[in-house]
C-alpha cells in the first residue's frame, strides 16, 4: 500500500521563506569575509544552487573563482572536491572504480567500489575544457540523473548535488569545446569579471596579511533540500511561463521571416537558439530568484534577471555575429528590449499564494 507523504504546511513554508531570507544575508555576510565583490557571480551561483541545476563560471585565472566556490559549499555546510580536468584525465577518475579487496578473515576476495571525487555535495569541475570528451561525458549522467555506473551497478550521488565548472575564455589552444548537449546540461552560465579598484585593493591587502579569514557555516545540507522543495513549490502564473517561453522562441530563426523586426534581428545574427530546456531553466531560476529576495510568487521580472545566465551559453550566433562584433550578450539584450512584460499581480501573502488564492 502506498502511504502518501502529507503536504507541508502553510505555516511551515512561511517559515522556511523567512529563515532562507535571514541565511542569505548571513550567507552574503560570511562570503564577504572571505570573497571581495563578485556579489552577481555569488547571487546567480546561490539561485542555481537553490533550483537544483548546475553551472559554468567563466573568468580569467586568478579571480577566486575556486575559493568563491568552496566558500559557498563551507556556508552551506555542503561537502566540496575539485577536480583539476587535464588531457590524460580518465572518467574513472572522476566516478570511481572497483578493486578487488580480499576478506582476512575467509581469504576471500571481492570487487569494492571506491568513490570518486564526484561523490561530493559541490563538485568543481576546474578547466573543464582541458580534457577530452570521453573523459567530459563522464559528467552527463551525474549531472542529469545523479547517479553513476560502475562495473555494472548504479551507485547514487549525495543530495544536494552540484556541479560548477570553470573555463578559461582566453587559452583555447589545446581545449576540447564542450559540445552544445553538454552546455545544455548547464543551468546557468556565469561570467566572472575583473574586480573594480577599490575591490582589487581590498584583496591584496587582505590576502597579504598574516592571517585569512574563514567563512562559517549557515545551513545544514538537510536545509538545502528543503529550501529547494519550498522553491519547487511556488506556483508560476500562466502569463510568467508564456513570458519564459517567448523568450526562448523569439532567439530561434525562422528562416521564412524577413524585416527589420524580432524575427529579421535573429536570422541575421543567430544560427541556433535556445531549445525548451531553456525555458524550464527560466522558470526555475525565476523562482530561486522570488524565494531568495522573500517573495512567494513569480513576476516576469524575476525571468528577466536570470534571462542572461540561462541564455548566453544555448544562443549559438553566425558568421555575420562575429563580423559585426555581436555577442550572445547582445542578442539577449535585444531580446530583453524588444519583449515587453505583462503589469504584475497584486502581491499576495505567502499563505495565499500557497493555498492557490491568487485571483
Amino acid at each position: 500500500m502506498n502511504i502518501k507523504t502529507p503536504a507541508p504546511s502553510i505555516e511551515s513554508d512561511q517559515q522556511a521563506v523567512e529563515k532562507l531570507v535571514a541565511a542569505s544575508a548571513r550567507i552574503a555576510e560570511e562570503l564577504g569575509r572571505v570573497i571581495v565583490g563578485q556579489n552577481s557571480v555569488i547571487d546567480d551561483l546561490l539561485a542555481a544552487m537553490l533550483a537544483g541545476g548546475h553551472s559554468l563560471l567563466v573568468g580569467v585565472p586568478g579571480l577566486a573563482k575556486t575559493l568563491m566556490v568552496r566558500t559557498l559549499a563551507d556556508t552551506l555546510g555542503l561537502s566540496f572536491s575539485r577536480v583539476q580536468f587535464t588531457p590524460d584525465l580518465m572518467p574513472a577518475d572522476i566516478t570511481g572504480t572497483e578493486v578487488i579487496q580480499e576478506d582476512r578473515g575467509s581469504g576471500n576476495r571481492d570487487f569494492r567500489f571506491l568513490p570518486g571525487p564526484i561523490f561530493a555535495n559541490v563538485v568543481l569541475a576546474d578547466e573543464i575544457n582541458r580534457t577530452p570528451p570521453k573523459t567530459q561525458a563522464a559528467l552527463l549522467e551525474a549531472m542529469e540523473e545523479h547517479q553513476v555506473t560502475a562495473g555494472g551497478r548504479r551507485h547514487r550521488l549525495p543530495e544536494p548535488f552540484f556541479v560548477l565548472a570553470t573555463q578559461n575564455p582566453i587559452e583555447q589552444e589545446g581545449t576540447y569545446p564542450l559540445p552544445e548537449a553538454q552546455l545544455d546540461r548547464f543551468m546557468f552560465q556565469v561570467l566572472v569579471d575583473y574586480p573594480g579598484d577599490d575591490e582589487e585593493f581590498e584583496i591584496v591587502r587582505r590576502t597579504t596579511a598574516e592571517e585569512s579569514a574563514r567563512a562559517e557555516t549557515v545551513l545544514a545540507h538537510e536545509d538545502v533540500v528543503a529550501l529547494q522543495r519550498l522553491a519547487r513549490r511556488i506556483p508560476v502564473a500562466d502569463h510568467v511561463v508564456r513570458y519564459a517561453i517567448d523568450l526562448c522562441r523569439k532567439t530561434r530563426p525562422i528562416p521564412s521571416s524577413t524585416g527589420d523586426g524580432a524575427a529579421g534581428f535573429i536570422n541575421q545574427y543567430v544560427q541556433w537558439g535556445a531549445g525548451p530546456r531553456a525555458g524550464q531553466c527560466l522558470v526555475l531560476g525565476g523562482k530561486a530568484r522570488a524565494v531568495l529576495a522573500g517573495r512567494s510568487f513569480v513576476g516576469t521580472d524575476d525571468i528577466r534577471s536570470v534571462a542572461f545566465p540561462v541564455l548566453r551559453h544555448r544562443i549559438i550566433t553566425n558568421f555575420n555575429a562575429e563580423a559585426d562584433r555581436v555577442r550572445p550578450d547582445d542578442v539577449i539584450d535585444w531580446l530583453l528590449t524588444d519583449t515587453p512584460t505583462t503589469p504584475p499581480i497584486a502581491n499576495p501573502t505567502v499563505a495565499a499564494i500557497f493555498r492557490g488564492d491568487e485571483d
